[in-house]
């Protein structure tokens, strides 16, 4: 099955129904399918190799992503938030290419040869208009889908592949079809060049529910847009979330939005008193947590509705405790937690994360295929479960600081810290030391008009973990830098502290 299929049986089963809505314009199942044909004959004619994006959401965005489909190509979004430069060579590294942007994005750019840009109203118009004829698609199962540029945090971006079985066996395996009442609506704020985004779209329209996409996140605007469009469903960055929570807050407010019944989050650490709140603020609406990478197709694990209820309401800190992961695996997923030799840990055991399983692709243009002889994905995340088969994070297998040969995850002290009644954000990284090779560094956002001392801090961490858990260094920030999936940049910390000579 490919993603065009998906899309196909929607526009059977329900083609009146508004499939997708941006800004005041709206198309039904059987009108996005026909622009992704419409589209998708033009780029056929065009003989490009890929159908980039780069833009904000739109309709064009499920357009792109269907007639690309339909045309037996890949689709590329890229992060239109990167430098110029970066920009620059990924659009190299793809030409020939069909780009979807804005003349305005594109206008600062040197733009590679083989690039045909497209204004996003133009390939719109272009679509919607050309002969509403079938068009079946090329695209086999084992094709490349989606090509997705990793951040490039450590060096080049590398460009991971997700083909059509890998794919559709994530939509098969998550979402019933047609599942979605008529009334249904799901508000996308991510951006289209992330997975969580483009996973959005595929699950959407398998349901057959229509998609409200808010180009650019702020909190006020997502709730004014969540009562407005009556929306049923949500998905956010935890920073997305917070930001919400904290525009609650502060403006004494209540949330409002009555046909609002479930939220899902994912894409970076979830502090456990910010989805603790957010459940005091949205008393009645379910809670997921949804782990996944790009190189997984999304969604690997779950922590469902019913496990934030029960730990919510628990007084047993170990059920409680369960707010703070990320659930069990979902089904047709295998997951093991292996320790620095491969060996297979045991409950309680800190290690790197592998997964297992149809949608997981674990490829790379350049390198091929990154599984084991096994089947097995190494994700670079580290972490633990207990004994009931939860996962909890630890943070990525890079940010483990190595203290005179001891690994130190910077999540349970994070964790530690996030405890303390002054403390509101926290981020802790390795920082250089002359004596242990690396120690442990934090920095600290404090509540406002509340107060904490280094000392006091460090006094905190020293009574409820080992000794060499305790910050070496503490520095206070007014924010943490974060990207736009709400993931922490470690590295721009470590650069601060490299900067300013290390621990004292």
């Amino acid at each position: 099955m490919n993603l065009l299929m998906a899309l196909e049986m929607a526009a059977d089963c329900h083609p009146d129904r508004v499939a997708v809505t941006a800004a005041g314009r709206g198309l039904t199942f059987a009108e996005l399918l026909q622009a992704a044909r419409g589209a998708a004959a033009r780029i056929r004619l065009s003989g490009v190799r890929y159908v980039g994006l780069l833009d904000i959401n739109s309709p064009a965005v499920p357009v792109a992503l269907f007639a690309a489909s339909c045309a037996g190509v890949p689709y590329v979004p890229i992060n239109y938030r990167l430098t110029r430069p970066e920009i620059e060579e990924l659009l190299a590294r793809i030409a020939p290419a069909l780009l979807i942007t804005e003349e305005a994005t594109v206008a600062p750019l040197a733009l590679p040869a083989g690039i045909s840009v497209l204004p996003r109203e133009v390939f719109l118009r272009a679509a919607l208009a050309a002969p509403a004829e079938e068009m079946p698609t090329t695209a086999d199962p084992g094709d490349i889908a989606i090509q997705l540029f990793t951040s490039g945090t450590t060096g080049r971006p590398k460009a991971a592949v997700l083909r059509h079985q890998n794919l559709m066996s994530y939509v098969l395996g998550t979402v019933e079809f047609a599942a979605a009442e008529e009334d249904d609506a799901i508000l996308i704020s991510v951006p289209p060049y992330h997975i969580a985004g483009i996973a959005a779209v595929l699950s959407s329209t398998y349901a057959c529910r229509r998609m409200v996409q808010l180009p650019n996140f702020d909190a006020a605007t997502w709730l004014q847009l969540a009562r407005g469009e009556r929306i049923t469903n949500a998905f956010l960055v935890p920073t997305m979330l917070s930001r919400i929570v904290d525009h609650l807050v502060q403006s004494g407010a209540t949330a409002d939005v009555p046909a609002l019944r479930a939220i899902a989050y994912g894409g970076g650490k979830m502090p456990q008193p910010v989805i603790e709140q957010a459940m005091r603020l949205f008393p009645g609406v379910d809670f997921t947590n949804a782990y996944g990478l790009t190189e997984t197709s999304s969604t690997v694990c779950l922590l469902g509705p019913d496990d934030h209820r029960s730990g919510f309401a628990s007084a047993d800190p170990a059920v409680r405790r369960r707010l703070g992961s990320v659930g069990r695996p979902v089904p047709g997923i295998e997951l093991e937690v292996r320790g620095d030799a491969g060996e297979l840990l045991g409950p309680g055991q800190s290690g790197e994360i592998f997964v297992r399983g149809d949608q997981v692709a674990g490829e790379y243009l350049e390198q091929g295929s990154v599984l084991d002889t096994g089947g097995w994905f190494p994700t670079r995340d580290r972490g633990q479960m207990d004994e009931f088969g939860y996962l909890y994070l630890e943070g990525r297998a890079d940010d483990v600081i190595v203290r005179g040969g001891e690994n130190i995850s910077p999540g349970e002290i994070e964790d530690v810290l996030l405890e303390h009644p002054a403390v509101s954000d926290v981020a802790v990284v390795a920082v250089a030391d002359q004596q242990w090779g690396e120690a442990v560094g934090a920095v600290i956002v404090l509540k406002e008009q509340a107060s904490a001392t280094v000392a006091e801090l460090q006094d905190w961490v020293r009574q409820r973990l080992r000794s060499s858990r305790v910050p070496a260094v503490i520095r206070f920030a007014a924010e943490l830098p974060y990207n736009e999936m709400g993931k922490v940049l470690r590295r721009v910390l470590k650069q601060q502290f490299a900067g300013a000579g290390g621990p004292t």
